[in-house]
Formats: C-alpha cells, structure tokens, sequence
C-alpha cells in the first residue's frame, strides 16, 4: 500500500470535511441536460486592450502581464491592472512583480491608455518584495475593495474613485486578511503559503472569497473559499475545486486564478479555473449549485473549457463579457461571452 504523508493526509480531512458540510452535489451534471443550464460561449472576435507595457529600466525581454483586475471607475473611465512578471524589478530572487495599470474609456475601446505602475509591495506592512499577484475589484457603497496577493497572503485596499487606493491595516499593523498555511510544510518564505489570485462574490449578506493555493511539498494546487459577514474575519478555508490533471498541466497549477459567476435565473454558479497559460491556455468550467463544492477529483461538474487563461467575466448594461491574456503572453484582449443552451 501506497504511505501517504501527513499532509496528504491533512488535504483528504479537509476534503470529506468539504463533503460533509456543504455536499457534493455530483446529480448536478447528470440533471444538467435535462435542466437545459447555459454554458459559456465566446461570441465573436477579441480585441486587444493592453500590451506589454515599457517599463523603462525594468524592461525584460522575459516579461508578461498576466492575472489581472478590470472595473468601473468613479469618473465612468475602465481600469486595468495587471500583475506583470519576469521583469527586473527589484524584489527577492523568486519575486519581481507588481501592478501596471491601463485606462479605457468603454470596455470596447482597443489599446487602453497606459498609466504606469500601481501598486508595489511594501515590505514594511510584511508583503514579500516583488511580490505582488493578482488584483480584483469590486464596488459597495461608494467604496472600492481591492483584494490582491503578496505572495504569501491575501491583503485588502480601498478606494473612493476607484483609482487610488489605500491599504486597510488590520489589528497587525499589516493589510493581510489571511494566509493558507500547510503547517506540515518545513517553514520557509516561500513555500509555507501561496494564498494567491483572490476573487470576492457576495452572497445575501456574506462575502465568498475563492483563491488558490499549493504546496511545493506534494506539487499539487486547489481552489479554496472562505467566507465573512465583513471583509475583516474569514471563516477557516474550504476546497472547493481540484481539476484532475490532464497532459501538460502541473498539478500545482491546476485550479489557477479562480471566478465565479452566478446567474440567478438558473440558481446555478459557474467555476472559471485555469490551468495552462500560453499557446495552450486552457480553463475550465464547473457549473454547480452549492457556491462551496465544484469538482474535487471528478468531472461530474464539469460542462466545457475554454481556449483562454486568468480570464475575468464582466456584466455591463446587459451584455457579458470575458477578457485573457493572449496565448503569446504579450496582451490582454476582451470578447463578448453569450449563454448558450445545450
């Protein structure tokens, strides 16, 4: 019999805890013909809204903007960040990211203006130099939430206008919200946590915040969610998705940049996970019921991929859409996305 180590025995807990508590819904697909359930379709062409920025004396010939942010300013106008990697910006030998910024004035206008780089770490309130991931954006009450990454942690900023923002300390004096510590992973910087590419759904009165994670230890990632009636104390984490690997995908990489997507006249929520970037980009998608249960080792839930990578799905005056990055890692390009029935 195959030994299993304690932290794959620690991620199957975690797993049938899953389960049990929120139920694993695998009649969904079965009955989803039946039910007639839109699935996601590109509808026609992409157009490209950012390029690979100059970033002057940190240009690479190895950089690419990847996981990304699209919103709504305060003044009307679309912003873009993107975290851009594999740049010479001063950060750790593993790290040298941070956020650049595009401006659009609709989400239909081509080549967004370019607006510099955003945000950067700060070592000082405990972010990893050079570390900074994955930014989303979400509007309540006049404020801007922006969630983003440090590498290791989760952090939260805010905005009036929706350019400009701030970072909200917590009780530590540091913007972290939380981290996805494997505890049976030798301490390290960079290898106790990779809580990374937030995603934040309100849900009645409580927030869902699904990211990924993955241990080096087991090379393998999932897709997790936590939950909070406040955006300042989340609930302990929940595997919500784990896509059986297929070829040419690492399995730490295999739940990447996770969105979800709930259309109220089905009562169904879709499951955007990527894993492959580049020429073979590759995400998939899970359509389920229960917001805290996708697909854990099975494909029961799942109802197509698409050829794209980090993708962000938007919803404005009536027409949805999806943008990527390009399979050539240069650019960020915006399509129509339409609900078609089987």
């Amino acid at each position: 019999m195959k030994k299993i180590d304690k932290s794959q025995l620690k991620l199957m807990s975690i797993i049938c805890l899953a389960a049990m508590l929120f139920g694993t819904d695998f009649a969904f697909a079965q009955d989803s013909q039946k039910n007639e359930i839109p699935v996601p379709k590109i509808d026609g062409d992409w157009w490209t809204i950012a390029t690979n920025p100059d970033i002057g004396e940190y240009n690479s010939p190895h950089q690419q903007p990847v996981d990304f942010g699209i919103w709504q300013a305060a003044d009307g106008t679309w912003q873009l960040w993107s975290c851009i990697r594999n740049s010479r910006f001063p950060g750790t030998n593993y790290t040298t990211r941070f956020l650049y910024g595009w401006e659009g004035n609709s989400l239909t206008s081509v080549n967004w203006e370019p607006k510099g780089i955003k945000w950067v770490a700060e070592p000082l309130l405990g972010e990893t130099p050079g570390g900074m991931q994955a930014p989303y954006v979400f509007r309540e009450n006049n404020i801007y939430n922006l969630f983003y990454g440090d590498w290791k942690r989760i952090c939260l900023a805010t905005s009036t206008d929706g350019k400009n923002f701030t970072r909200v300390l917590g009780g530590n004096g540091q913007p972290n919200l939380f981290s996805e510590e494997h505890k049976n992973v030798a301490h390290s910087t960079f290898n106790s946590s990779h809580a990374r590419d937030p995603m934040v759904l309100k849900i009645g009165n409580t927030y869902y915040c699904y990211y990924t994670s993955h241990m080096e230890s087991v090379n393998d990632g999932w897709a997790y969610c936590r939950t909070s009636l406040n955006l300042k104390d989340w609930s302990e984490s929940v595997v919500v998705s784990h896509t059986p690997p297929f070829k040419g995908n690492s399995p730490s990489s295999s739940d990447e940049c996770p969105f979800v997507v709930y259309l109220q006249e089905y009562g169904v929520y879709y499951l955007f996970v990527t894993q492959i970037y580049g020429k073979d980009s590759q995400t998939t998608v899970y359509a389920s019921t229960n917001p805290m249960y996708f697909g854990i080792d099975d494909d029961h839930n799942i109802i197509c991929t698409l050829p794209v990578a980090a993708p962000e799905i938007l919803k404005y005056q009536g027409q949805w859409y999806i943008a990527s990055t390009t399979p050539d890692l240069q650019k960020i390009s915006l399509a129509k996305l339409k609900w078609e029935t089987k």
